[in-house]
C-alpha cells in the first residue's frame, strides 16, 4: 500500500495540470493563441533554459551511459519497425498508418517524463534524463519524417540536408551542445545568469503541462475509434512492458530502468499531431491518439511505476 500511494503522488501531480490546463481552456481563461505561444516559450526558451542549467552544472561523464542510450535506440528502432509492420495489413489508408505508427511510438519525455523523473529522483535524475534527451530528439524527428513520408509516396519531397537542419537547429539540441561546451571549460556561471536561468527553467514543466490539457478536445473523439485505442494499448502497454522486462533480464536497475521505463511509457508526444498536420496525415486521428494516450498513461504509468517499486527494481 505504501509503495502504491507513493506512486500515485509521484503521477498525480503531473496530470492533475494537464487537468487543469484542459479545465482552464474549456472555462475561456486560457485560448488557442495561448496554448500556441505558450507551447513557444517552452521549446524555444524555458526547456532549453532547464536543460541547460541542469547539464552544465553537472559532471557529464557520470551522468552519460552509452549503454542506456544504445539500449534506448535499438528499442525505438525495433519498436518502429515492428509497428510498421503490424500496421500494414490492419490500417489500410496510407494517412491513417502514418499516424498509428507515429502515435504508437514517439513519446512526450521532453515535457512528461522530465517531470516523472524529477519528482522520483530529483535533481540528479533531470540531469542524466536530460543528456538521454538530447539523443532521443533526432531519433524521433527522423523516424518521425520517415513514416510521415514513405507511405504517402512523399520520398522526393524529403530532403535529407533539411531534415539534418532542422534537427541541428533544434533549441532542445543547442542548449545540450552549448551547456556541453560550457561545462568542458570548467568555469562557473555568474550568480545573475545562473538565477535567470533558474527562473526561466522553472517555468518549463508546468507551463508546458498546462499547454498539454489546453491542447486537449474530446470534440472528435470517436473518428478512428479502433485505431486509436490500438495505437494506445501498443504506445502504453506492450511497448513499455517489453522494453523494461528486456531491459531488467540483461541488467539495467535503479535510476537507469527508471529512465527506460519512463521514456517508453510516456504518452505520444505534441509534435507527432503537429507533424501530422503539416505533413497532410490524419489530423484528427494524431490528436485523438494524443489525447486517449495522456488519459490513459496515468493509469499505466502509476501502475508499471508501482510494479517497479513494489520489486525494488527502480
Amino acid at each position: 500500500m505504501q509503495n502504491l500511494i507513493f506512486t500515485t503522488n509521484l503521477v498525480a501531480p503531473v496530470f492533475l495540470i494537464v487537468a487543469l490546463g484542459y479545465f482552464l481552456r474549456r472555462i475561456g481563461m486560457i485560448t488557442d493563441n495561448f496554448v500556441k505561444l505558450s507551447s513557444k516559450i517552452v521549446f524555444s526558451v524555458s526547456l532549453p533554459a532547464l536543460i541547460f542549467i541542469e547539464l552544465s552544472t553537472i559532471d557529464l561523464h557520470r551522468v552519460f551511459n552509452l549503454n542506456l542510450i544504445i539500449f534506448i535506440y535499438a528499442g525505438t528502432i525495433i519498436s518502429f519497425l515492428l509497428i510498421w509492420l503490424i500496421a500494414a495489413p490492419l490500417v489500410k489508408k496510407p494517412k491513417d498508418r502514418t499516424v498509428f505508427v507515429q502515435g504508437a511510438f514517439r513519446g512526450n519525455f521532453a515535457v512528461i517524463g522530465l517531470a516523472l523523473i524529477f519528482n522520483l529522483y530529483g535533481e540528479s535524475g533531470l540531469g542524466k534524463a536530460s543528456i538521454t534527451l538530447a539523443f532521443t530528439i533526432p531519433l524521433y524527428n527522423i523516424l518521425s519524417v520517415i513514416i510521415l513520408t514513405v507511405p504517402l509516396r512523399k520520398e522526393k519531397q524529403l530532403k535529407i540536408s533539411d531534415m539534418l537542419f532542422e534537427i541541428v537547429k533544434n533549441p532542445l539540441m543547442l542548449a545540450v551542445t552549448a551547456a556541453v561546451i560550457f561545462s568542458s571549460t570548467g568555469f562557473e556561471m555568474p550568480y545573475i545568469l545562473n538565477k535567470t536561468g533558474s527562473y526561466l527553467a522553472s517555468l518549463a514543466l508546468p507551463l508546458a503541462l498546462l499547454g498539454i490539457g489546453g491542447f486537449m478536445s474530446f470534440r472528435d473523439v470517436k473518428v478512428g475509434i479502433s485505431k486509436t485505442l490500438f495505437s494506445t494499448l501498443i504506445k502504453l502497454v506492450f511497448i513499455p512492458f517489453a522494453t523494461t522486462f528486456i531491459a531488467y533480464e540483461i541488467g539495467f536497475t535503479g535510476i537507469d530502468l527508471g529512465i527506460l521505463f519512463i521514456l517508453f511509457a510516456c504518452p505520444t508526444a505534441i509534435a507527432s499531431f503537429i507533424m501530422a498536420e503539416a505533413m497532410g496525415s490524419n489530423s484528427k486521428l494524431a490528436a485523438n491518439i494524443l489525447l486517449v494516450t495522456t488519459l490513459g498513461s496515468v493509469i499505466s504509468i502509476t501502475l508499471g511505476l508501482f510494479i517497479l517499486k513494489e520489486n525494488g527494481l527502480i
